[in-house]
C-alpha cells in the first residue's frame, strides 16, 4: 500500500523499508521560518530511520472553540509556505480542509488533502477533495466505528480518486474525553487502504470550561507503541519546538526534541512485530 503512495506522492522515500510512515509537523503554520525549520529536523530523522515522512501542517484552524483562538496567518500566505516546505526540504505535505470551495486551492499547493474527523461524512467536501487527485487522508469522526468509514472511503472510489488514507483519532468518551478503540485499526485496514493513528489527537481533552482543549501527552508512547502492534500502516504525530507556546493544541503535542528517541522506540516495534509475521510489509 505504501508503495502505491509512493508512485503518486513527490519526495517519499524509503517506502520500501517495511517502516510505518510518519505525518508529522505543526498543528498549524505559525510562520515561515518555524515550518522549515521543524520539516528539516524531522526529515534528518526520518531519513536516518528509514521512515517515510510528510510533514503535516493546517494552513487554517476552522474548528476552534473560542472565537478568540488562533486561525491562521493568512490562506494563501500558509500554503505557500507548505509549498516551499515541499520544495525546499523535499517532502510531501498534509493540510486540512473544510469547504468543498478550499479543495482546488490547496491541491495547488500541497500533495496531500486532509478531511477532518468532524467532517468526514460530509458527501461534497469528499467528492470535491476526490476530484483534485491528490490523496485524500480522511480521519475518522469521534462518533463511528472503524467499519463505518467503509462509505467515505467508497464515495471517494466512486468519485474517481483510488489514493485514500484512513486516520483513526480516538471515540468520544463522555462529553470531555476520547477513548482509543484499537479493533477499528484493522478494522480500516479490510478496505485496503493505509491505516494511520494520529496519537496525539487521540489523547485530547476537548469540551474544557475554558474553551481551550486539554490532552494528556505524558500518553503518546503508549498510544504509538499499541498502534504499531497492531499494525498501522502509519503515524500521525503533531510536534513543536515549545509546545506550551504554540498557536493552537498545545496541550497535546510532542515536544520537538523528543521525537527522534520516541521513533527509535517505534521502529524497534515495527521490527519485532515484524518478526514474527504477524504484520506484512507494505
Amino acid at each position: 500500500m505504501l508503495q502505491a503512495l509512493a508512485n503518486t506522492l513527490p519526495h517519499f522515500h524509503h517506502t520500501n523499508s517495511g517502516q510505518f510512515f510518519l505525518m508529522a509537523g505543526p498543528c498549524v503554520i505559525e510562520g515561515e521560518d518555524m515550518a522549515l525549520r521543524i520539516a528539516e529536523r524531522i526529515k534528518r530523522m526520518t531519513d536516518k530511520l528509514q521512515i517515510p515522512y510528510i510533514f503535516k501542517g493546517s494552513y487554517r484552524k476552522a474548528n476552534r472553540s473560542r472565537l478568540d483562538s488562533f486561525t491562521g496567518i493568512g490562506d494563501e500566505t500558509a500554503l505557500r509556505i507548505l509549498q516551499k516546505v515541499s520544495r525546499e526540504i523535499g517532502v510531501p505535505t498534509v493540510t486540512d480542509i473544510h469547504e468543498s470551495g478550499e479543495a482546488a486551492l490547496a491541491a495547488e499547493y500541497v500533495d496531500v488533502l486532509q478531511i477532518p474527523a468532524f467532517l468526514c461524512r460530509q458527501t461534497d467536501l469528499l467528492i470535491a477533495a476526490a476530484q483534485t487527485g491528490k490523496v485524500v487522508n480522511i480521519k475518522k469522526g469521534q462518533f463511528l466505528s472503524g467499519e463505518a468509514m467503509k462509505w467515505a472511503v467508497d464515495k471517494v472510489r466512486q468519485a474517481g480518486n483510488s489514493h485514500v488514507i484512513l486516520t483513526e483519532r480516538g471515540n468520544s468518551f463522555g462529553y470531555s474525553d476520547l477513548v482509543v478503540d484499537f479493533r477499528n485499526l484493522p478494522a480500516m485496514r479490510e478496505f485496503e487502504v493505509p491505516v494511520v493513528m494520529d496519537v496525539t489527537h487521540s489523547l485530547q481533552r476537548p469540551n474544557q470550561s475554558s474553551g481551550v482543549t486539554g490532552g494528556q501527552p505524558a500518553l503518546i508512547e503508549t498510544i504509538a507503541k499499541a498502534a504499531i502492534a497492531v499494525g498501522a500502516d502509519g503515524l500521525f504525530i503533531e510536534t513543536h519546538p515549545t509546545p506550551t507556546t504554540a498557536l493552537s493544541d498545545g496541550a497535546n503535542m510532542l515536544p520537538l526534541d523528543q521525537l527522534e528517541a520516541l521513533l527509535v522506540k517505534l521502529t524497534r516495534v515495527r521490527d519485532a512485530i515484524r518478526e514474527t509475521g504477524e504484520v506484512k510489509s507494505n
